[in-house]
């Protein structure tokens, strides 16, 4: 067993990257919107470049920077960090990126250099008693002074039934924070054991449930569940009867390939329609349907990432498009 280090972010950023939808009720519950998941998410660039002295820059990178468009076209900007430990550095950090992001979208307009910062949030696996609810930047400028509070999320604060009642299937992969320091006793202790794993189970019916219901996509689910056992196989690395109970349940370590495999393929659909009836056209009716419904999606996506001047490179990276569609598009848009 070789966890990744990086478990935490990477499953924040492959649920942003993947399962985009999912975004949506976190932007609701961190900044009091009402979103309702039919809005357009536009993702920005997350990697920045500091100058420094001697001429040398700096690389940034956020955890996730995006636009929400409604349908009447309003549109603001979010900046959300994903932190397993808050520290007192975090609230200058979360300036720097924020004061980037407002760089890179700055409009000149005659003699006047007009920035905007986004709404920004943190969320915060683990939180203390000192932990605020919110902190607060205060920018003093010759022209006076302005500032912006920035709501910090506790994800250990959310049970699971607030979790499913807001729909914030987000922070299922980090539920298991809530159990941190009871895994040890898990671990020895078979009843405590089988508590922990019929939480599991409630949490893996919940989810078939929402699926069966038209509410969830096969997709979305089997990512969730793969970023379940992701993130276990870091905070739990010490317990593998804690580990193998929870990935028995969530369907083990290969879901997220498979449900990778099924996505860029287009042929989701079809092959659950497959499966559940034993019919093989149905899967071969569902590649085929799905594999062009998947590609006129991406391809729809990455005509508003050109439209909003990402760079190509990452149009290709959060599409699966290749690069020379990708130019082809941005031809067809006169942006090439």
């Amino acid at each position: 067993m070789n966890p990744s280090a990086t478990a935490y972010d990477d499953s924040f950023r492959t649920l942003l990257n993947d399962c985009t939808e999912l975004v949506i009720p976190v932007v609701n519950e961190a900044f009091g919107e009402d979103y309702t998941g039919t809005e357009e998410i536009i993702f920005s660039p997350n990697e920045h470049f500091l100058n420094q002295d001697g001429g040398n820059e700096e690389k940034r990178v956020t955890d996730a920077a995006f636009s929400i468009v409604r349908a009447d076209g309003a549109r603001k900007r979010y900046h959300i960090e994903c932190e397993a430990n808050l520290d007192d550095t975090i609230i200058v950090r979360m300036f720097e990126y924020d004061a980037q992001i407002a760089l890179d979208d700055g409009k000149m307009a005659g003699h006047t250099f007009t920035v905007s910062f986004p709404h920004s949030a943190v969320l915060a696996l683990r939180h203390t008693e000192k932990t605020p609810d919110t902190m607060h930047i205060r920018v003093v400028t010759p022209g006076g002074g302005t500032g912006y509070d920035v709501p910090v999320v506790k994800v250990q604060q959310y049970s699971l039934e607030e979790i499913f009642r807001k729909k914030l299937l987000f922070f299922l992969p980090y539920y298991i924070f809530c159990h941190e320091k009871e895994l040890a006793a898990c671990e020895d202790d078979g009843e405590k054991l089988k508590l922990l794993t019929d939480e599991y189970r409630h949490i893996r019916e919940r989810l078939d449930g929402l699926q069966e219901a038209g509410e969830l996509s096969s997709f979305t689910k089997n990512a969730i569940c793969a970023m379940i056992t992701h993130v276990l196989e870091l905070i739990a690395e010490k317990y593998q009867n804690v580990r193998e109970g929870v990935e028995h349940i969530m369907g083990g370590k290969v879901v997220e390939y498979e449900a990778k495999t099924i996505y860029n393929e287009g042929i989701s659909i079809g092959l659950d329609r497959g499966r559940d009836e034993g019919i093989n056209i149905g899967i071969d009716r569902g590649r085929d349907e799905e594999r062009k419904l998947a590609v006129a999606e991406n391809e729809e996506r990455a005509r508003d990432m050109i439209r909003d001047r990402m760079e190509l490179p990452l149009v290709e990276k959060y599409t699966h498009l290749s690069m020379p569609r990708i130019r082809e598009l941005a031809r067809g848009l006169g942006m090439l």
